[in-house]
């Protein structure tokens, strides 16, 4: 028990305890107030803001057409309703041939309740068509676009390939492509580069804005291998060299695009399959199976069948009495037959291993009045020459294209 002295001395004590209670409690309140207050108004993420402006009154739906699909099927996918993909449909088929389209992008406009206002469909960023809603119905209109163009050399050196030089210089493959046409009546690519060999063109650019789109003509073109340069200017929509002669000749230079010569043109050779030595009139072209072959001159096919080790072979008569064979095909190019006139880079087959050959090549010969000739050391006659009445209004022009090479 506690004596009336020991409650005495108790006193103080319990108020000091009271105190210290009160003291903390309201610590407590006031720090759950304050960091409640505090946390409402700058613990939490701003609410997100309206647009202080008017609503757009429009809605705007966009997609693309993935590779493999349709138009059609991709505006299905869009959930756009049948009745107005039909009307896409039926108003873009004059336009363009559906089951030839590769790729593209769409745009669909209508208002907040959902009515039709505009549909614009972007095949290519220089082919764009718009349907928009008239008071007369529906109309579709090409657009007009109109292209900024840009003068721009491209040079370089030959370190492995022309494919690769060019795309150093910043530059795509379809300009390669370009490049190579032009000269393929002079320069084997396949064959004829050597590393530290140099390039240079002169080249339309054409943007849309920043956006580059797609390029124009080659103006201009040198290859200079060793003491060796070849220059093209372009004029009238051909190719002629200094001299006002056509680049293009009679003759091209390879019958297709190959990865290396596996065989030569020899008067002795061993045979891989029959053995002993023989004469072997053909340059072999090792090619992926399959690789287009086309045809090196104008001319008209006078055999195309089975042809004992051959395989599947075409045989062309050109003018001069000229004769191109192409051997080992795996199948002929679309209508060749016997009879059939062809032009000169008209594909007439696809490299196979058909006949004796063991492997996937190309067996190409030459002969001239019935005999064999080196394709690769014939010389054809030079190009066409420029009309001698306009010989100096070309010469003007070749003066001013080769200022930008030297």
């Amino acid at each position: 028990m506690i004596g009336p002295e020991n409650k005495a001395k108790t006193r103080p004590l319990n108020w000091i305890r009271r105190l210290v209670f009160l003291g903390i409690s309201s610590a407590f309140v006031f720090g759950l107030l304050f960091f409640g207050l505090f946390d409402s108004k700058i613990g939490k993420s701003p609410e997100p803001q309206k647009p202080s402006g008017p609503e757009s009154p429009y809605q705007v739906l966009e997609g693309v057409i993935r590779p493999k699909t349709s138009l059609y099927q991709s505006l299905k996918e869009g959930n756009i309703p049948h009745s107005w993909i039909d009307l896409i449909i039926s108003k873009l088929k004059p336009f363009l041939n559906f089951s030839q389209l590769r790729g593209g992008a769409y745009r669909l406009i209508t208002t907040l309740e959902g009515e039709f206002l505009e549909f614009i469909f972007e095949k290519s960023p220089v082919e764009i068509y718009k349907i928009e809603k008239k008071e007369g119905g529906y109309i579709v209109q090409k657009e007009d676009i109109q292209l900024q163009k840009e003068l721009v050399k491209v040079s370089g050196e030959i370190r492995s390939s022309l494919y690769e030089a060019i795309k150093e210089a910043g530059e795509q493959d379809l300009l390669t492509l370009s490049y190579a046409d032009i000269l393929a009546w002079e320069i084997d690519f396949y064959q004829d580069l050597r590393e530290g060999d140099r390039f240079q063109l002169l080249v339309e650019k054409l943007y849309r804005g920043e956006e580059f789109v797609q390029y124009g003509p080659i103006l201009a073109l040198e290859y200079r291998s060793g003491d060796r340069v070849i220059r093209g200017f372009r004029y009238k929509n051909e190719y002629y060299n200094e001299q006002g002669f056509a680049l293009k000749k009679p003759f091209l230079k390879a019958p297709l695009r190959f990865d290396r010569i596996s065989s030569r043109f020899s008067h002795a050779r061993r045979h891989p399959i029959l053995g002993g030595v023989r004469p072997h009139y053909a340059v072999d072209y090792a090619a992926p199976e399959g690789t287009p072959v086309w045809a090196v001159a104008d001319g008209k096919v006078v055999f195309a069948g089975m042809k004992g080790g051959y395989g599947k072979l075409v045989i062309l008569q050109h003018r001069n009495g000229y004769q191109t064979y192409y051997g080992h095909l795996s199948r002929f190019g679309h209508g060749i037959r016997k009879g059939k006139s062809v032009s000169q880079k008209e594909i007439i087959g696809y490299v196979g291993s058909t006949g004796l050959a063991t492997g996937p090549h190309l067996d190409y010969r030459l002969s001239r009045d019935g005999k064999f000739l080196n394709p690769l050391n014939v010389v054809f006659p030079p190009g066409t020459p420029i009309k001698r009445e306009e010989l100096s209004e070309f010469f003007k022009k070749r003066d001013e294209l080769l200022a930008w090479f030297l």
